[in-house]
């Protein structure tokens, strides 16, 4: 694949990495200040920008007709419109708020134990994100997504950070130094608290995942997500 990268920062350079370990070409590269290559001669592109650069990025991809993977959260708020956009240039998108193969298998496990935790009304569910420092947003996408799978399943409607709210699943979003991210969902009662985890230990996963997605997405048309790509 010809792939432009949209958003050259650390994560953009260690999916150059993988995507090139991978057979791939790098034909385009931005950054906030800088760019190189010839996008037009990209058969895929992969988003991974800020939150304020993603969407215009997306939009360019569907406008030049270029299938697009984005992996920058913080924009969710305008996803419809995304999705719209996309569907009105008959075009190509995955978005995921993490694409790690681990973790889209905790998203799984995640839902999973919340179907078996519904009828024991005893138990609370609550969730916490460690991240680095340098994390924009909080709490992260992949904790918000972490509550969107399992609120059907409880009696919340929403998520609040820091549990502000009662109707809400509280989020606890942690900053600390060199953490590459670190997701827990605990069900604690009087009696006994059921913890599930998933630490990573490197921005590989996170690439190698982005990379497996674009070659899933490179010869389809339409909306699709980690579950399609992994066949979950």
């Amino acid at each position: 694949m010809k792939i432009a990268l949209l958003g050259y920062g650390k994560m953009g350079k260690i999916i150059a990495q993988m995507a090139v370990q991978r057979g791939h070409e790098i034909v385009y590269k931005s950054s906030a200040s800088t760019q190189s290559g010839n996008f037009k001669e990209a058969q895929i592109a992969i988003e991974f920008s800020t939150p304020r650069a993603a969407v215009e990025n997306i939009t360019k991809c569907f406008e030049a007709k270029i299938p697009v993977v984005s992996g920058t959260t913080g924009w969710l708020d305008q996803k419809k419109v995304i999705e719209e956009a996309c569907k009105n240039s008959t075009g190509s998108f995955i978005y995921a708020s993490n694409f790690s193969i681990g973790v889209n298998l905790f998203f799984n496990l995640n839902e999973h134990i919340a179907k078996l935790m519904k009828p024991w009304s005893d138990y609370k569910v609550s969730v916490e994100e460690i991240h680095h420092t340098e994390k924009k947003d909080a709490p992260s996408g992949t904790a918000i997504t972490l509550v969107e799978d399992l609120l059907p399943y409880t009696d919340k409607n929403t998520w609040s950070l820091d549990n502000t709210t009662p109707d809400a699943v509280g989020i606890k979003s942690r900053r600390e130094a060199d953490v590459k991210g670190t997701h827990s969902v605990s069900f604690a009662s009087k009696i006994d608290t059921i913890t599930i985890k998933h630490e990573a230990h490197s921005r590989e996963g996170f690439a190698i995942g982005a990379v497996i997605a674009a070659e899933f997405l490179i010869d389809k048309k339409g909306i699709f997500t980690m579950k399609d790509v992994l066949g979950l």
